[in-house]
């Protein structure tokens, strides 16, 4: 009898035990679940010249870890310059369409300008586009494409194989040089905020997200009449590319290398299109490429950290988001030697050349010279 009782002294007692161990471990619980982290908070502004659409302006609240996706729309007359303020997290500040990971509180703005300071590279020759809206060029000049010295109010440029183009803050477009297949017979063309320019064609985005087109259309790739929801645009030697607001892409022209075969890209904040590939910034940094491999050209995808990409007759480029660059591709003239450039903010490349922006508005450049299209030592674009 006195072991059953003890028995049952102690049956009584652990459970009396396992029933206290639940109601701390119940109470420790709702401490837990009332000590978790509220949302954070992310306000959005813009400078004057534009607004953010995607999710728009104001203060939102977001779970930790939430990829909030960002877009910025320019007015009329202006460009996107970048993201500011708290941008850690940010994906590409240099994007207009790029993305924010919710870890802490944040405050960032969408800055917009009319003039801001880049550079082209074309066939054999570059172009600057200076803080003030004039521009300056070097190179070969053979058919005029050098002579830019009176155009004032500009906003964006691009060069072609032996022409340029720039955009007007009235949304007007200007170009020089050769024009043997139409490529600068673009007097009617408004309300025009980006231009991109082939061996012999060019293209130009509307303020709507359609495209308008004028050259050589062997290959058809001036068919962009159809295009809808574009909000940025690359030519190579004879294709046209176009980003979608979504991160797709469309691609008509030249295909004998697979460089129109992008339907499958997703995810992508920025386009460029060289001699016979196309490249695609993915939103977590990444690099894609299609096309013509035979330099190596298409070799990106251990590229990490990148937040511009650019494309040359047969060599790619990318910037990091450290201001540092990286390259692949054709290095006959040594235009993919850039690994030792620092402070870089914006790239371009050429038929055979490379050209980098430092963040002081001075110009580096590399690769073929023949025509002093790497003569860029003295510019300050600021």
């Amino acid at each position: 009898m006195k072991t059953i009782l003890s028995s049952t002294r102690h049956h009584y007692t652990t459970m009396v035990s396992v029933f206290l161990i639940m109601l701390i471990m119940a109470a420790l619980i709702a401490g837990m679940v009332g000590c978790s982290r509220p949302p954070y908070k992310l306000i959005i502004d813009s400078s004057a010249g534009g607004s953010v659409t995607v999710p728009g302006e104001g203060t939102y609240s977001y779970e930790a870890g939430t990829v909030v996706n960002l877009v910025a729309q320019p007015d009329e007359g202006y460009q996107f310059h970048r993201w500011t303020g708290d941008v850690d997290t940010i994906a590409n500040v240099y994007a207009v369409a790029t993305n924010i990971t919710m870890s802490g509180d944040y405050s960032i703005t969408a800055n917009f300008a009319q003039y801001i300071p880049t550079v082209v590279a074309g066939g054999y020759h570059t172009l600057g586009l200076k803080a003030d809206g004039t521009a300056v060029a070097v190179g070969s000049n053979y058919s005029g494409q050098c002579n830019v010295g009176n155009w004032t109010d500009i906003t964006q440029v691009a060069a072609g194989n032996s022409h340029t183009v720039g955009v007007n803050s009235n949304g007007a477009v200007v170009a020089v040089g050769s024009n043997y297949s139409g490529q600068c017979n673009l007097g009617g063309w408004t309300d025009i905020i980006q231009v991109a320019a082939g061996d012999v064609h060019t293209v130009g985005l509307k303020a709507n997200g359609t495209l308008v087109a004028a050259g050589s259309n062997y290959y058809g790739q001036c068919d962009v009449g159809g295009w809808t929801d574009i909000i940025q645009i690359a030519t190579g030697n004879s294709h046209t590319v176009g980003l979608k607001s979504d991160g797709t892409v469309v691609a008509v022209g030249r295909n004998d290398w697979g460089q129109c075969n992008v339907g499958d890209w997703t995810n992508i904040i920025r386009v460029a299109a060289g001699g016979y590939h196309t490249v695609g910034l993915k939103s977590d940094g990444t690099v894609i490429a299609m096309g013509h491999n035979e330099y190596e050209q298409c070799n990106v995808g251990n590229w990490t950290d990148i937040i511009q990409v650019a494309a040359g007759g047969y060599h790619t480029v990318g910037l990091k988001k450290d201001g540092t660059v990286v390259g692949a591709g054709h290095n006959n003239y040594r235009q993919r030697i850039v690994s030792g450039w620092t402070s870089i903010v914006q790239v371009a490349a050429g038929g055979y050349h490379t050209v980098g922006l430092k963040e002081d508005g001075t110009v580096v450049a590399m690769g073929h010279n023949y025509y002093g299209q790497c003569d860029v030592s003295s510019w300050d674009l600021y």
